[in-house]
């Protein structure tokens, strides 16, 4: 058995300020394979990452795509 190593990701993203852009960064996200998608609000969203998956950079580029900014990833 695999074992997979996860680790849960707080993005702070500037630009958010609708349900419209909620919508938006969740869809971006659901495109990625080796996330689970938390929670996402209006400027934040929370992801469980598997490390050995995706790279935490690939996250700032898909929601950088859609016109928002990352500010942080922690």
């Amino acid at each position: 058995m695999q074992t997979v190593n996860r680790k849960t990701v707080h993005l702070r993203i500037d630009g958010m300020s609708c349900g419209h852009c909620v919508k938006t960064v969740r869809e971006a996200l659901e495109k990625i394979e080796g996330i689970d998608i938390r929670s996402v609000e209006i400027g934040s969203a929370v992801v469980d990452v598997d490390e050995t998956a995706v790279k935490l950079d690939r996250l700032a580029e898909a929601i950088d795509e859609t016109g928002f900014i990352v500010r942080s990833i922690a």
